[in-house]
Formats: structure tokens, C-alpha cells, sequence
């Protein structure tokens, strides 16, 4: 059974940075792609971020692009998503994702879609 637990979220003033970790257990396979999203309040969920554990490849969302960066840590089995130059609009709940279909590994960051296991989400809130 895949769980996810999300972590590192807080409050931080704009231009300010924070490093959310989501940490993976009961994996059954070596291959997974691990999507970071957020959803704000009055809006729909969207995809921010991707990495693939095959490569190591990563995905972002034009709105966090330069800003954000995500990156892995197999041996602790978890995913980090360091957000800098944060904005007001970033303000939202954040929740890693995950797929381990190795057929669609090659689309799933790409589209931001299929992800079937979800962690319980960390608030980042971006005021002054």
C-alpha cells in the first residue's frame, strides 16, 4: 500500500523560501514518478512539479519555473520541492502524488496525470 506523508510547510513572506519534503513508503517497484500539486482556496488542483525516479527527470508548472525545484533523495525515500521567490499567489495546500505504472512513466509528469495515491497535503501560506 503506497502512502505519502507531505511535510515542510509554514508561513513565509514573499521572496521568502521554504522546502517541503514528502517522504514514501510501501513501494512494490523501483520505477515511480512522484508529482507535487497545490490547491488554493476557490481553485482547482494543479499540477506544480514531477520527477521520475527512472532518470531522475523533472517537470514544472510555467508558473513556478526558475522558481522552484524538485529533487530526490532515494535512499531516504523522499521528494523534496524547494520553493523560492515565493508569492502571495503560491498560497495554497501542497500534495505529493504518486504513480509506479512503468507503461505510462514516459507521459505521467508530462500531463500531470495519472496520479491515484495522494498524501494528506502541508498549507503554505505566502503573506506579509
Amino acid at each position: 500500500q503506497l502512502q505519502l506523508v507531505e511535510s515542510g510547510g509554514g508561513l513565509v513572506q514573499p521572496g521568502g523560501s521554504l522546502r517541503l519534503s514528502c517522504a514514501a513508503s510501501g513501494f512494490t517497484s523501483d520505477y515511480y514518478a512522484i508529482g507535487w500539486f497545490r490547491q488554493a482556496p476557490g481553485k482547482e488542483r494543479e499540477g506544480v512539479s514531477c520527477i521520475r525516479s527512472s532518470d531522475g527527470s523533472t517537470y514544472y508548472a510555467d508558473s513556478v519555473k526558475g522558481r522552484f525545484t524538485i529533487s530526490r533523495d532515494k535512499a531516504k525515500n523522499t521528494v523534496y520541492l524547494q520553493m523560492n521567490s515565493l508569492k502571495p499567489e503560491d498560497t495554497a495546500v501542497y500534495y505529493c502524488a504518486v504513480q509506479s505504472l512503468p507503461s505510462i512513466m514516459a507521459t505521467v509528469c508530462k500531463s500531470f496525470h495519472p496520479f491515484k495515491s495522494w498524501g494528506q497535503g502541508t498549507q503554505v501560506t505566502v503573506s506579509s
